[in-house]
């Protein structure tokens, strides 16, 4: 199975890339470069080929990344990677998160009764749902926390926001600003997409020297060296089910 890792930043491909790399270390591909300037770290295992593409910051630019790349590869899944913000006490810093729904958070309207999804207003969707069965074994495997994913166009910096996101998505155990993109284009192109979240702060008031980001990108390093055989069942029971129904 080929599979398509999306992160926003460098150090986060390469924490992927690195939970990614068969050990002792072989010669690994030189990085590539995507039209729009996107660098792409390939990654092989056995019956998992993996390409960790560095998309940007935020949604809009999570999801031109993903589509540009989909656009000239064959793949079979997509994931969102990278670090994020945990709600407490769930998702502790240095803790992984694995989203069984990746949530639009703040996708919609405020009105005078409060916050009004973008599906209720009749406008598109507001959330993606990983493949139950590939999200549950990925979460046992990494020994993540299985919740919902919520992504952000602004980082919750307040107690208040913190507490009113907390309120209309009690389950949820992180927030992160790509996962929505993500999903968007892998929905366009008909793949399961998953997301996979090291927790390095937690979701409130902004603390700096609180952040635990190498811990959060060593989570992500581990997890990934922990999901690759899960990935690699996953896309040989997808092929064999595709298979199976190709039959006449």
């Amino acid at each position: 199975m080929r599979a398509l890792i999306v992160t926003a930043v460098a150090a986060e491909a390469d924490s992927v890339a690195a939970g990614l790399t068969p050990h002792p270390d072989p010669a690994v591909p030189e990085p590539r470069t995507l039209p729009g300037g996107y660098a792409v770290l390939r990654r092989d295992l056995p019956g998992l080929a993996a390409d960790v593409l560095a998309g940007g910051v935020g949604p809009a630019a999570a999801a031109a990344a993903t589509a540009t790349a989909l656009a000239l590869g064959d793949y079979g899944l997509v994931v969102s990677a990278g670090i994020g913000g945990g709600f407490q006490p769930a998702a502790p810093p240095g803790s992984l998160v694995v989203a069984d729904a990746i949530v639009a958070a703040d996708l919609g309207a405020d009105t005078a009764d409060g916050f009004v999804p973008v599906q209720e207003l009749g406008f598109g969707r507001s959330v993606h749902l990983p493949p139950a069965e590939l999200a549950a074994h990925a979460g046992e495997a990494a020994g993540a926390l299985l919740a919902p994913v919520l992504t952000v166009s602004t980082v919750t910096g307040t107690a208040e926001r913190a507490a009113a996101l907390a309120a209309r998505h009690p389950s949820a155990g992180a927030e992160a600003m790509e996962g929505f993109g993500v999903a968007e284009a892998a929905a366009a192109h008909g793949l399961p997409v998953l997301e996979v979240r090291g927790i390095s702060n937690a979701v409130g008031p902004r603390d700096r020297d609180a952040w635990r980001i190498g811990d959060a990108l060593a989570a992500l390093t581990a997890g990934f060296r922990a999901l690759g055989p899960v990935l690699v069942h996953w896309g040989e029971q997808h092929e064999h089910r595709r298979e199976h129904r190709s039959r006449p």
